[in-house]
């Protein structure tokens, strides 16, 4: 339950970074307070998780999320372009997540 809780967490980290990221060219008070939601709602998530994962593992692992899943949004909805370093350094990322992860008990 504390790895489905760590995902949501990650997810919605994705989703109020984006948030943000629209505020930033086009505010609208319901998106921020939908980021807003987000964000405590990430927290929350991550609270749950961090309840039963190591601080070493849980947190590591939901910024990496939020890493990740931000470059992927950003590349399919603002047509961001990642060099050979970008993508080496995004797969890099997804290597320690799972090797993080794989160190859990």
């Amino acid at each position: 339950m504390a790895w489905i809780f760590l995902f949501t967490a990650g997810a919605l980290e994705v989703l109020w970074a984006t948030g943000l990221k629209v505020l930033g060219t086009r505010f609208s008070w319901m998106l921020g307070a939908l980021t807003v939601v987000a964000m405590v709602a990430s927290f929350v998530a991550l609270y749950a998780a961090m309840a039963r994962l190591p601080l070493g593992i849980a947190y590591p692992i939901w910024t990496g999320i939020g890493s990740v899943g931000s470059v992927a949004v950003s590349v399919l909805a603002f047509n961001q372009t990642l060099s050979l370093s970008s993508v080496l350094g995004v797969a890099l990322l997804v290597a320690g997540m799972l090797l993080l992860g794989a160190d859990a008990h």
